[in-house]
């Protein structure tokens, strides 16, 4: 450490290391999948110990579960046509976002049995909030139809690099999803 450079203290370095020890996981998720993922190799790609990842993290399924968390969405709320477009301002969000943890957790969830109740758990909770959010008598399929419709997009997209969508702008695919959102949130007369 040179006589310009300030201390780092122990808390920083430990959250600096946590850092490299998550984004060394997302990467390795979203390559390999839940499976073929191991500690040694992402302390390895951490330039860390497997030990610290285990005393950091304590197992495998809570390092998975920390990289491939799914953010929560905006808060719904108001008239149909206000919740279809914040539903699709969350899809370009996650079209144009780093796409690895979204990866992991895909590639995963098709493979690891635990990987795919913790995904289904959160995908769920994200339905009744939508929802909650539709005027209609049918939400609950409605919800799930939008979160297939976002889901298909997102894979298509960004796991199996589907001509024609995946090089789209987030803006263009949003655009085309845009009035099959709005018919399927609104209520239809």
């Amino acid at each position: 450490m040179g006589a310009d450079e300030p201390r780092v203290s122990r808390a920083e370095r430990r959250r600096r290391t946590e850092a490299r020890i998550l984004d060394a996981a997302r990467e390795s998720f979203a390559r390999s999948g839940y499976d073929r993922t191991t500690i040694r190799a992402v302390a390895a790609a951490a330039g860390t110990d497997p030990g610290l990842v285990m005393r950091y993290f304590g197992s495998k399924e809570r390092l998975f579960a920390l990289v491939a968390e799914l953010s929560p969405d905006e808060p719904l709320a108001g008239p149909a046509e206000d919740v279809a477009e914040l539903l699709l301002r969350s899809l370009a969000e996650k079209l144009r976002g780093e796409q690895t943890g979204t990866l992991a957790m895909l590639r995963s969830m098709l493979t690891h049995p635990e990987a795919g109740r913790e995904v289904r758990a959160a995908i769920s909770e994200q339905q009744r909030q939508v929802a909650a959010a539709i005027p209609a008598p049918d939400a609950d399929l409605r919800a799930a139809l939008v979160g297939a419709v976002t889901l298909g997009a997102v894979i298509g997209r960004d796991l199996l690099r589907l001509d024609g969508l995946s090089d789209a702008a987030a803006e263009d695919v949003v655009d085309v999803l845009r009035p099959a959102v709005h018919a399927i949130v609104g209520e239809i007369d």
